[in-house]
Order: C-alpha cells, then structure tokens, then sequence
C-alpha cells in the first residue's frame, strides 16, 4: 500500500484540534493511579485507599469510553486511518484495556475492599501495561502516519 501524502486529518476535531488525544489524558491518569492506590491499600490496608480505587477506576473506564468515541470516529470515518494496521490495533488493545478497566470497576463497586487483592491488583497492572501498549500505537499514528497533525502553521 502507498504511504499516505501528508497528515490524516481528524473528523472529531474543534477548530482543527482531535478530541481523542485531548480526552484520554485523564482516564488514563486515572488508571495508572489506581495501580498506585492498590499498591498503597495492600501495603497499608487503609480502606481509604480502596475507596480511592473505586473512584479511579470508575472514572478511568468511564472516561476512557467517552474518549474512545472520538477516535471510534475517525477510525470509521476518515478512510486513511481505516487503512492503517497501527489503528486498528491501537482501537482492538483500547477496547480490551476499557473492557479490563469497567470490569476492576465492577470488581470494586459493591464492596471497594473485597477483591483488591489479588484481583484487582492484578487487574489494575494487566491495564496499565495495555496502557502502555496502546499508547505506543497512538504515538505511532501520531508520528509516523501524522494523523490528526495540522502541519499548516
């Protein structure tokens, strides 16, 4: 397949701005902190700490499916990044990480310290290693392909 001729521009964008890399920072601080609010709940077992969790990873996955719209738009939408391998992947680890992501939640909601450990531990460092991974590939269409990179200014 050809190389794309300059930058991909993005369909779910304000004033020229993608929405999906603007909205992905906090769910993903969200999730990442929770790997750090685990850690302190099994090192400490204040319930605090697992109260915490239930907020982090209800707003991480929540926040992280909301932000997966925008890029579900231009995955759909704009034929350039339909044709990319990286996004497809990017999309397919997303949506197992959000799904890793709502299930620690539901783990948690009933009783925030029941199955933090081990379950949610575990589950909170398996999406943060997805994290990891999909933020690679999203790197990569950002820099290699330039999608969503306004190089007019």
């Amino acid at each position: 397949m050809p190389r794309q001729e300059g930058p991909i521009q993005s369909r779910a964008a304000i004033a020229g701005h993608p929405l999906h890399p603007m909205m992905i920072h906090f769910p993903v601080a969200a999730l990442l902190g929770l790997v750090a609010v685990d850690v302190a709940y099994v090192l400490g077992r204040d319930p605090f700490w697992a109260r915490a969790g239930v907020w982090l990873a209800g707003v991480g996955a929540a926040g992280g499916w909301i932000a997966s719209l925008a890029g579900l738009v231009d995955l759909v939408t704009v034929a350039p990044v339909r044709r990319l391998v990286t996004a497809w992947c990017h999309a397919i680890i997303a949506v197992m990480m959000l799904s890793l992501a709502s299930f620690n939640w539901l783990l948690r909601v009933g009783d925030a310290q029941a199955l933090v450990v081990p379950w949610g531990l575990y589950v909170s460092l398996l999406t943060a290693a997805m994290i990891a991974l999909a933020a690679y590939l999203g790197g990569r269409l950002v820099y290699e392909h330039a999608v969503g990179v306004d190089l007019s200014g």
